[in-house]
């Protein structure tokens, strides 16, 4: 007979647990071989027609495109063929360091760019555009550009290659790599844009980076 400060043990149930629902992650589907082409003609396309608004009023932006600009201003030659060969020596590293799907990618989207900053001059003329305009408008549709090559893995290469690699084999953060080649645009762009443009320019890439960081999360995009 049990005491009255012991208890009956507890009701076993021999019902099975219930299954745990499916984790998103689990049902992940990839992107297609058609998605991927299509993702990176829009994305080239609307990254070519932001560099002709800032080309259109000598604006800027960071990374590798922002040092084509540079040499595309101060030496006339075009945007398209400076920024095709500062990247080719950063292939050699993505090649060796990096997945190969990733750089064959971003060597289809520099290429597709390249050759679109060369047409869209022809295609598309601007009688009247205001420079903070011309900033906002063009770091947005740049800003979507990068989106969409991003979550499609795949990038315009140079800058954000070595980033990454210093980041796997020295430790190094990306974004402060990234963040100090930024700043270095800027200073040389003060020996050949006005410093008033130079301003508009740090505008428009806050609103790219704005872009990316509200739009460009795992938790809130899953699809590779």
């Amino acid at each position: 007979m049990n005491s009255p400060e012991s208890k009956p043990p507890a009701p076993t149930s021999s019902a099975p647990a219930a299954p745990a629902p499916p984790s998103p992650v689990s049902e992940l589907t990839r992107h297609s071989l058609f998605e991927d082409a299509l993702a990176l003609f829009s994305a080239t396309l609307l990254i070519a027609l932001g560099v002709a608004i800032y080309s259109r009023d000598h604006l800027l932006s960071g990374g590798m495109a922002g040092l084509a600009f540079l040499l595309h201003y101060a030496t006339g030659y075009s945007f398209g063929k400076v920024f095709f060969v500062l990247n080719l020596p950063f292939y050699v590293l993505a090649w060796r360091k990096m997945d190969r799907a990733f750089v064959l990618k971003t060597m289809a989207a520099v290429a597709m760019l390249s050759a679109m900053t060369e047409i869209t001059p022809q295609l598309v003329s601007f009688d009247t555009l205001h420079p903070a305009y011309a900033a906002v408008l063009g770091g947005l549709l740049m800003g979507v550009g990068f989106l969409m090559l991003f979550r499609h893995r795949a990038s315009l290469g140079g800058i954000g290659i070595l980033a990454f690699y210093l980041q796997e084999s020295r430790g190094w953060k990306a974004g402060h790599i990234q963040m100090a080649v930024d700043c270095v645009i800027v200073l040389l762009a003060l020996w050949t844009a006005p410093l008033s443009h130079v301003a508009l320019s740090i505008g428009g890439a806050v609103m790219l980076n704005l872009i990316l960081t509200m739009n460009h999360r795992k938790d809130r995009y899953i699809a590779s």
